[in-house]
């Protein structure tokens, strides 16, 4: 298999087969992310992305499930991505379940119809990073997108019954608009309706814009206590729909895993314990992206 740098893939898909189909990510602006910054967006030719179909058909008969890398496989123009789904199910029959990662714009850039077809040729698994629903926050990290879009988005993607994973991230506001942010995060996914809800903890990362920017004092990242806060928020803030929610992500400082509405209330006792210092945290230097 051909792989181009590193290859970033959801916690979900560890024991999945990964075919690069792209590489970088076609934003590859948001000003916390430093996952594609050395890597140009890009569509691999469709010969190499062939003969690593051939390898797996060959080679890779154990997997049942497959992920296509790198940040987000739905910026294939429509028909390549057709003649991709359909090499995938002719080639490798024993695939039960093809996944990618979705920016909000690569969504809204494909039809309803473009979605249905996906989802019949076996694309039933899409990831998107909302990070936050608070529109000043979104426009601050440059997402690209409001929070209509995002739930647009995110509505299309269920529409087509594709199974829908969403992201966000604690502490992308900053301490000031912590609480700002964890309501209004709260609103877009209730009006989403993910089927997964996956929190993770933002890590300043070195080289990013918004590293600079708290090392020149002009964000400033919540401490744990405020994070456990605007985790509770957010929680408490969920309408009553039926979804996943995990914060259980290695960036975290405890983990969180249940299904809404029925765990709600255990889930929300396990923040009270980290709020109150019952609940045993994992050091710093254990918290990795």
């Amino acid at each position: 298999m051909d792989y181009q740098g590193d290859i970033i893939r959801p916690p979900s898909e560890a024991f999945s087969l990964i075919l690069q189909v792209t590489t970088g990510c076609s934003h590859n602006r948001c000003t916390f992310c430093g996952a594609y910054r050395d890597k140009p967006f890009g569509i691999k030719p469709w010969q190499q992305i062939e003969h690593d179909i051939d390898y797996a058909a060959t080679w890779s008969q154990g997997h049942t499930t497959l992920f296509l890398a790198d940040g987000d496989a739905l910026a294939l123009p429509h028909a390549q991505l057709i003649a991709l789904l359909h090499s995938i199910r002719h080639r490798l029959p024993w695939i039960r379940r093809v996944s990618a990662y979705a920016t909000c714009q690569n969504v809204l850039a494909k039809s309803d119809e473009d979605l249905s077809e996906y989802r019949q040729l076996g694309l039933s698994r899409l990831y998107m990073g909302l990070e936050t629903g608070h529109d000043p926050t979104l426009a601050a990290i440059a997402k690209g997108v409001d929070s209509a879009q995002m739930i647009e988005a995110g509505q299309r993607v269920r529409s087509a019954a594709i199974f829908l994973s969403v992201t966000c991230l604690l502490g992308i506001a900053g301490a000031e608009h912590s609480l700002d942010h964890a309501i209004a995060t709260a609103r877009v996914l209730s009006c989403m309706q993910p089927h997964q809800i996956a929190v993770l903890t933002l890590m300043l990362l070195p080289g990013t814009p918004l590293y600079r920017l708290a090392r020149a004092g002009r964000f400033s990242l919540p401490a744990p206590g405020q994070l456990f806060q605007e985790m509770h928020c957010l929680l408490r803030h969920l309408e009553s729909f039926r979804t996943q929610f995990h914060a259980n992500h290695a960036s975290n400082y405890f983990s969180l895993r249940g299904r809404l509405p029925k765990d709600r209330k255990s889930m929300l006792t396990t923040i009270e314990q980290a709020l109150a210092g019952t609940l045993p945290l994992k050091p710093d230097p254990c918290r990795r992206l």
